[in-house]
């Protein structure tokens, strides 16, 4: 629609013409909106090439096995088609068990990327490559060994400590929302190691670099308000190797199936281990909401 204003400046006349486009002409409104293109179609058809292993017991040696399976038979996750080729070839190992991206179990290297094989769809392409974890030792298939994995894991003492304690279960830590949204972002790890198993550092250090996956969860716990064993953690950690072996390449943060950010959470741990931060005080009382102080006198 066309609108004509005039606008006088002392001996001058301007004829200004506005259109506005929000309102729609007679003939606007007589134009057809054009059909929808189809959308398309995707052939269900896929070769499955799955990494097989029997064991270093055998004499077998690693191979790749094409399985034709048509995917519209199964779920849309990798997991589901893992799961219908093992209807055809029961010999097929691999782990899973919580199918909702909880229990981390699941790790696959899938097209060249580490990924959650519960939580992530059947890629489009035609062929689709599977192989256990990288740089890791495997046991059968698609089963790696994560013993190396979990004891660098133990190594920072993933749990709560506190110098008087008291018997377990007696009353309750207090923490205040903003110490608590402290670790968002931290405690939502599932110990896949789908980063520490993309990191380069983690390769070629790995008897000595914690990695990404581990170092997240030293910093989880040392920035725990609750937590009064911060000062020996961060000692723990004052080496050469267990944290500064980390190189910021980046791979654990685009490698992480539950989107967290474990460089982040590496760069604040640094800054702590070298004395640059300091540990917040908490902003509420942790034995706040003790019952008693009785069971300090038994």
């Amino acid at each position: 629609m066309l609108r004509t204003f005039v606008l006088r400046c002392e001996n001058t006349t301007f004829r200004v013409v506005w259109r506005s486009f929000s309102e729609k002409t007679d003939k606007d409104k007589e134009k057809p909106k054009p059909p929808p293109a189809p959308k398309k179609q995707v052939d269900p058809r896929r070769v499955f090439k799955v990494y097989r292993f029997g064991g270093i017991h055998t004499n077998e040696k690693p191979k790749l096995q094409s399985y034709d399976l048509d995917v519209s038979t199964c779920g849309k996750m990798v997991l589901d088609a893992l799961i219908k080729i093992k209807d055809m070839d029961p010999s097929l190992s691999f782990r899973r068990s919580c199918r909702e991206g909880i229990c981390g179990s699941c790790a696959v290297n899938l097209q060249g990327t580490n990924c959650l094989a519960c939580i992530t769809e059947i890629p489009p392409a035609k062929t689709i490559t599977i192989y256990p974890l990288p740089h890791m030792y495997v046991i059968r298939d698609l089963v790696v060994d994560m013993t190396h994995f979990f004891n660098g894991y133990n190594s920072i003492r993933p749990y709560l400590n506190r110098k008087n304690a008291g018997p377990i279960g007696r009353f309750q830590f207090a923490q205040s929302v903003e110490d608590n949204l402290k670790m968002v972002g931290l405690y939502e790890c599932v110990l896949c190691s789908c980063c520490a198993t993309a990191c380069p550092s983690y390769w070629w250090n790995g008897r000595r670099f914690l990695g990404p996956a581990t170092l997240l969860h030293a910093y989880r716990w040392i920035i725990d308000s609750r937590d009064e064993d911060h000062e020996e953690r961060l000692h723990d950690l004052r080496d050469d190797f267990k944290a500064f072996r980390c190189h910021t390449i980046m791979n654990c943060t685009l490698a992480c199936p539950k989107g967290l950010h474990p460089a982040f959470a590496i760069a604040k741990l640094k800054r702590l281990i070298s004395g640059v931060s300091k540990k917040p005080r908490p902003e509420i009382d942790p034995m706040k909401f003790a019952v008693s102080s009785d069971w300090m006198k038994r």
